[in-house]
């Protein structure tokens, strides 16, 4: 994707101004501009850093009203210690599109997967959950999750050469056995509780020092929805042999023992999971396949089993919860 020169330069300005505000003199002292540069630049968004402080464009066609409630859940008291706030910023968009900034914090340190912070991150998604919705800023939107499913759908049908994949006809099939709610064609059957909507590893930096409190990042995709969703990644990862049986236990256990609502808090939580885990993995693998139909290269290892999945999945009833 080639880079928008303008919106990068505007982007680092939004980052200058907040991570120096103009009063108190003193409120950034030591922070100089020590960490800079582009830190993502995808059609989701464009993030910026500049010191203490980032400065994200959200993508294109973002809905201004769903964006300032996602924003203002951010920042309400509820939220404390679960989701880094954002700071203020001198100007709503940059180049026509949104524009928001936040505390830099330290992400995930994908070189050393043994210290991911599962527990934590568990831990975090059932406060999350737990949270009252009622008297949030809003009205809170839907969570976007069974959406991005949709996006990723799109994107291999649109990818140049992946129909010949012999894996696309798979994905396909998985996707046209999901029922029609986790294909974003109605409600969600539940949809009574907070959710990130797009967790991952990714999500989670620590705040305000790099051996500070684990937070989630990133409020897109942010609304009401099924909180199983936001189990649904490891679930699929763990069912598709990527994640470790012991580390998918630690993650349920640690949900669980913190009264997370999206499972039983004994017993099987597959029944909860199912259908979630099942999109996750067809949203995986469609954008696998696109990507590296793009790229002109073959599948890895970990997008040959998702791809793999979708084919199982394809095998059973269409009728899911």
């Amino acid at each position: 994707m080639q880079q928008d020169t303008a919106l990068l330069r505007g982007l680092a300005d939004v980052a200058r101004d907040a991570a120096h505000p103009p009063a108190p003199p003193h409120a950034c002292h030591g922070c100089g501009s020590a960490g800079g540069g582009v830190l993502a630049d995808r059609d989701g968004g464009t993030v910026v850093r500049h010191g203490r402080a980032v400065a994200k464009a959200h993508a294109p066609g973002t809905d201004p009203v769903a964006h300032r409630a996602r924003l203002a859940v951010a920042a309400h008291p509820r939220l404390a210690g679960i989701l880094l706030p954002p700071l203020p910023v001198s100007t709503a968009d940059v180049r026509g599109r949104p524009v928001s900034a936040w505390p830099y914090g330290t992400p995930v340190d994908p070189a050393e997967p043994e210290a991911a912070p599962w527990e934590e991150a568990a831990t975090l998604l059932a406060r999350l959950h737990a949270v009252p919705a009622p008297g949030l800023p809003g009205p809170l939107p839907p969570m976007r999750g069974p959406a991005k499913v949709v996006r990723a759908m799109t994107r291999l049908r649109q990818a140049a050469g992946a129909a010949a994949h012999p894996g696309t006809a798979a994905v396909h099939a998985a996707w046209r056995r999901l029922p029609a709610w986790a294909r974003a064609e109605v409600p969600a059957l539940r949809a009574d509780a907070v959710c990130h909507g797009d967790f991952h590893l990714g999500q989670l930096v620590r705040h305000p020092a790099a051996d500070g409190p684990w937070l989630l990042i990133d409020v897109d995709d942010l609304g009401l929805g099924d909180p199983a969703w936001d189990l649904a990644r490891p679930a699929a990862w763990y069912a598709a042999g990527v994640l470790p049986a012991q580390v998918w236990t630690r993650f349920l256990g640690a949900y669980r023992a913190a009264a997370g609502p999206a499972v039983p808090p004994h017993g099987d939580p597959w029944p909860a999971l199912d259908v979630p885990a099942r999109a996750l993995t067809v949203q995986t693998a469609a954008l696998a396949l696109a990507k590296a139909t793009a790229a002109g290269r073959e599948l890895d290892e970990v997008e040959l089993a998702v791809v793999d999945s979708c084919a199982r999945i394809a095998t059973l009833p269409s009728e899911l919860g």
